[in-house]
C-alpha cells in the first residue's frame, strides 16, 4: 500500500499554538565517512507549495534536483553545514544538530517555531520547536528541507570527487561502499575523511596497533 504524502498537519497545530514563521529542519550526511554534514531550514510560502514534495530518500535523484529550483524560488531557505572537523571534535549527532541550528539563524525572516526530523531537538535552537520522527515523510516543511539538503550535499560530494577520484564519492557521496572503502585501503586517506569513523581511524592507525 502507497505511503501517504506529507502534508500540513504540524504546520497547522502549530499556527493553532500562535506561531507565525514555522521552519522545517532536516540534515544529510551522518553516515558518510567523508564529508560535511549539511542542514537545510525551509520557510514554505502556503499559497505556492512546490508540487510533489517527499522524503528525499524516497524520489530519484533527477526528481530531487527537479524540485530543488522551485524549492529555492518559492520559500525562504537556509543551508548550512558542520565540517569534518567539526564531526571529529564534537561527534556525528552534536555536529548535525549544529547545522540545524545555523540553517534556523540564517534564514531571512526569523523562525518563532521550528519542526525538526528526528527523536532529539538541537539544544541550542534559536526558537521552541517540536522534534518529529521520520518527520521528512510527515510534514511538507521538513520534506523540502531533506531535498534541498540532499542535493546540496550530493554536489558537494560530486565537486569533492573532481579533486579526490578513485573513492566515487560522485555516487556514493561519502558513504562506506565496498567501492570507497577499497579505495581507502588503497589509497589512503583525505583530509575530507572523519577521522574519528571506525573505518578511517582503523586505517590511521593500523601500523600503531602492530606490535613488534
Amino acid at each position: 500500500m502507497k505511503k501517504p504524502a506529507p502534508d500540513l498537519h504540524y504546520e497547522t497545530l502549530a499556527r493553532q499554538q500562535g506561531a507565525l514563521c514555522i521552519a522545517g529542519v532536516d540534515e544529510v550526511g551522518r553516515g558518510p565517512l567523508a564529508g560535511p554534514v549539511t542542514a537545510a531550514a525551509v520557510r514554505l510560502d502556503l499559497r505556492r507549495i512546490p508540487p510533489g514534495l517527499a522524503d528525499s530518500k524516497t524520489l530519484t535523484t533527477a526528481r530531487r534536483e527537479a524540485l530543488f529550483a522551485p524549492i529555492m524560488d518559492c520559500a525562504e531557505v537556509c543551508i548550512s553545514h558542520a565540517t569534518v572537523d567539526e564531526i571529529d571534535a564534537l561527534n556525528i549527532l552534536r555536529a548535525s544538530h549544529l547545522a540545524m541550528e545555523r540553517a534556523l539563524r540564517g534564514l531571512p525572516s526569523a523562525a518563532d517555531f521550528a519542526l525538526i526530523d528526528g527523536n532529539l531537538l538541537p539544544r541550542d535552537l534559536p526558537c521552541p520547536g517540536q522534534a518529529i520522527i521520520k518527520g521528512d515523510a510527515l510534514s511538507l516543511s521538513i520534506a523540502a528541507a531533506s531535498i534541498v539538503a540532499k542535493v546540496t550535499r550530493d554536489r558537494i560530494m560530486v565537486d569533492l570527487a573532481q579533486q579526490y577520484p578513485g573513492y566515487g564519492w560522485a555516487k556514493n557521496a561519502g558513504y562506506p561502499t565496498k567501492e570507497h572503502l577499497t579505495a581507502l585501503l588503497n589509497l589512503g586517506v583525505t583530509p575530507h575523511h572523519r577521522r574519528s569513523f571506525k573505518p578511517v581511524h582503523n586505517i590511521l592507525y593500523q601500523d600503531k596497533s602492530i606490535t613488534p
